[in-house]
């Protein structure tokens, strides 16, 4: 009896298995309406509103930008008064500059857009976006709305091409955004600058605007990367004169001249000797960003130098110095 027990019982096992495997292969059917289907193998997966494809049209509509100008204006500028109390040289150079351009400056920490973003002048500061790294501040969507609305942040990829970030890119430029671009593709990790990568040139050549290049010394030490919280300390922002490509320039070689641009900033502001800075930049003797190639502590003690009052007229102990302050 109970053998005749345990064989109903199993059989009845087997036909609640087939029940429940049929079940299973009708809801695998009508998965489709409720979630998205599968991606099929060797195809791209569909586009997620994160990272790079994250559309950030809704940060330029008129809400958003009388938002992001109030914080601007205020909280934003309060801080960086207090945190890096910059002075700003060099605006008189975009007197003749006419409709929206890339503004490419080298890059020491967070601190730099939020120093850029309040001093740039009229009429570009208030037609502003900035080119941020899309697996940095584009990550998830509280981040993305985040850095969209209050920085006027577009997505980048730093790594590869991407049409889309391009082409967005390119479509704001020739409407009359202006860009802020950072083109070593990172912060500097000792104070020191990186060699620049030549985005910020394909971007200018493909929407036919000039370049501005930006030098910014001294937010390394208020935000260092690494840190969490700001310190104080004094800053400076120089504006150079736009560049725009010569015939037959390739990006590569523009790219080149643009670095050069900001290496001559950076010398005018750590010596404070326009015309001796001048020179040489124009015989391609202006000190690089990149610093020596040298030990990590021989790297920060020559960041640390002590260099002449600016406006002062004793320049010799600048004319022996090997290496800017960035």
């Amino acid at each position: 009896m109970s053998s005749e027990k345990s064989g109903i019982t199993h059989l009845g096992a087997k036909r609640s298995g087939r029940k429940k495997a049929s079940v299973t292969r009708i809801m695998r059917g009508t998965e489709f309406p409720l979630r998205a289907a599968p991606t099929p193998r060797g195809q791209t997966p569909l586009p997620v509103n994160v990272g790079a494809n994250y559309d950030t049209d809704w940060a330029r509509r008129f809400p958003a930008r009388v938002a992001r100008r109030v914080a601007r204006d205020t909280v934003v500028q309060t801080m960086v008064r207090y945190y890096a109390q910059p002075t700003v040289k060099g605006v008189d150079r975009l007197s003749e500059l006419e409709g929206p351009a890339v503004f490419a400056a080298n890059h020491q920490s967070h601190a730099d857009t939020a120093v850029i973003a309040t001093s740039m002048p009229e009429p570009w500061r208030n037609r502003l976006i900035v080119g941020a790294a899309s697996d940095y501040f584009f990550g998830n969507r509280v981040t993305s709305a985040i850095s969209a609305l209050f920085v006027g942040a577009i997505p980048i990829e730093r790594t590869a091409l991407n049409r889309r970030t391009i082409d967005k890119a390119v479509a704001l430029l020739r409407s009359g955004w202006s860009l802020v671009i950072y083109p070593e593709g990172g912060r500097s990790r000792d104070g020191w600058g990186q060699q620049f990568r030549p985005g910020a040139a394909f971007l200018a050549k493909q929407a036919g605007v000039p370049v501005v290049p930006v030098h910014i010394r001294g937010t390394f030490d208020i935000l260092r990367k690494g840190r969490a919280w700001p310190r104080r300390s004094r800053s400076v922002i120089n504006f150079g004169r736009p560049l725009s490509f010569d015939e037959g320039e390739n990006n590569r070689r523009f790219t080149a001249r643009l670095q050069a641009a900001v290496e001559g900033l950076a010398d005018e502001t750590a010596t404070g000797n326009w015309f001796a800075a001048r020179r040489r930049l124009h015989s391609a003797d202006s000190p690089g960003l990149e610093g020596p190639t040298a030990s990590a502590w021989r790297r920060r003690w020559a960041l640390t130098e002590p260099r002449p009052t600016e406006g002062s007229s004793d320049t010799s102990g600048a004319s022996k110095r090997r290496w800017p302050y960035v």
